[in-house]
């Protein structure tokens, strides 16, 4: 039994603010500690009262900077690491052109953990702590992406994807190995450490109706695993989708026909919605992502997120590597402030920190766990640096509230503001992989 002692401002919150003057909702303290020990926060508050139950505690100085809990991706493609920024494409033809031939390299498992110790070192530079990642159709993918997240003791969810037409034959599978692959992941990695797997049908129009219900099945069979997958992107995409499945209402309704829709289902980008679907969405508990810099990127349109709220909808929030431009989620959250502003919505700074903490655990069913530095939970932090550029400095010298400093980073950060990730308590940034 290890004690280690943070000591710095500290930010978490309690529930999601309505402004920066809503201040039952989080708790900030200018001299801050958290006590972990175990890979787990078992003391938080001021320094003043936490330092005394651990005298014999190294303590890490942080001060000035912030910490709060790590920063949690809904949606990531671990295998388009390789094709962020690859220009000039919309979805469906990006994703012949570029994503299709690069997910056939990760057949190769040695590929695939080449690729999996980067992108892990990736994500931990930009302050991630827990991401839900497609691997590509292959076995090997979700072997190497798991296996790296349990070297390093991450709190990862992921799945294969299943797909057994409208692609090139070397990211195909069947309905049979799909499931059977499928099934043989979740039996070696669900719960095994702080692995948690998630059912991936791509999108209806590359699985067949024989394969959505073997997906159908794996979520009947495995009601504890996630499932993700993608809805209505982008108009081609819905036309060719509501094609293939003629009698489904609409996109949606594709997924509810297999018994796919539940509040462990995660939907990225949901951007071009019917009412019937909207009200499905509140009725199953299922949840939309938000993915603005890939929406921007391929020029598919604004997530309506007013909308959805309205509607007692609880939405996710996430960068979309590879289409998506950046791995930060401050950078996640610039794009998003700006898509809402772009439909008369704003997104306060207090409202996007606990989206991409405390919200995003929500979303996961996981806030016992994570996106909260509350005693009990995992010790995944990360301390941030409002004034990492000279030109946040400059901003900083102006700020005069914690929600203008959460503004700044919010806007101008970036993987230079992240200075320390702490995963389970273990720094990250900096050190030997």
């Amino acid at each position: 039994m290890t004690d280690t002692l943070l000591r710095g401002r500290l930010l978490t919150f309690h529930r999601e603010p309505a402004d920066g003057e809503d201040t039952d909702a989080y708790t900030y303290l200018e001299d801050g500690a958290l006590l972990l020990r175990d890979g787990m926060i078992v003391a938080s508050g001021a320094f003043s009262d936490v330092a005394p139950t651990a005298p014999e505690a190294p303590v890490t100085d942080h001060r000035p900077h912030l910490m709060m809990a790590g920063f949690i991706d809904t949606h990531i493609h671990f295998p388009q690491a390789q094709v962020v920024a690859s220009w000039g494409a919309q979805l469906l033809d990006w994703l012949n052109d570029y994503v299709f031939p690069e997910e056939a390299r990760f057949a190769d498992l040695s590929h695939a953990k080449t690729i999996a110790s980067r992108f892990f070192d990736v994500l931990t530079d930009h302050g991630t702590t827990t991401a839900v990642a497609y691997c590509s159709v292959h076995s090997a993918s979700a072997e190497a992406y798991f296996a790296e997240a349990a070297q390093r003791n991450m709190r990862m969810i992921g799945g294969k994807v299943m797909m057994d037409r409208n692609a090139p034959d070397d990211v195909l599978d069947t309905p049979q190995s799909g499931y059977d692959d499928s099934k043989a992941l979740i039996e070696k990695w669900h719960g095994a450490g702080r692995a948690g797997y998630a059912i991936s049908p791509r999108f209806a129009i590359t699985s067949t109706p024989t394969q959505m219900e073997m997906a159908g099945a794996l979520a009947a069979e495995h009601p504890d695993c996630h499932i993700q997958t993608h809805l209505s992107e982008n108009l081609d995409e819905i036309a060719f989708a509501t094609s293939l499945y003629p009698d489904a209402k609409d996109y949606l309704h594709i997924y509810e026909g297999y018994g796919l829709l539940t509040d462990k289902m995660l939907l990225g980008h949901c951007i071009h919605l019917s009412d019937r679907e909207v009200a499905s969405f509140a009725e199953t508990g299922a949840h939309p992502v938000f993915c603005p810099t890939s929406n921007l990127f391929l020029g598919s349109g604004c997530f309506d997120d007013a909308r959805m709220r309205a509607a007692g909808v609880q939405n996710a929030i996430a960068t979309d590597i590879g289409a998506g431009t950046s791995y930060s989620m401050l950078q996640t959250l610039n794009e998003g402030y700006k898509v809402l502003q772009l439909q008369g919505q704003s997104l306060h700074a207090m409202r996007a920190f606990h989206w991409i903490t405390r919200g995003n655990a929500e979303v996961l069913g996981l806030v016992d766990k994570i996106g909260t530095l509350d005693v009990g939970t995992e010790a995944d932090i990360v301390v941030l640096d409002p004034k990492a550029t000279p030109a946040m400095a400059l901003r900083m010298d102006r700020a005069e509230t914690l929600a203008e400093e959460l503004f700044a980073l919010q806007i101008m950060g970036d993987d230079r503001a992240i200075v320390q990730t702490y995963i389970a308590g273990v720094p990250q940034k900096g050190q030997p992989t």
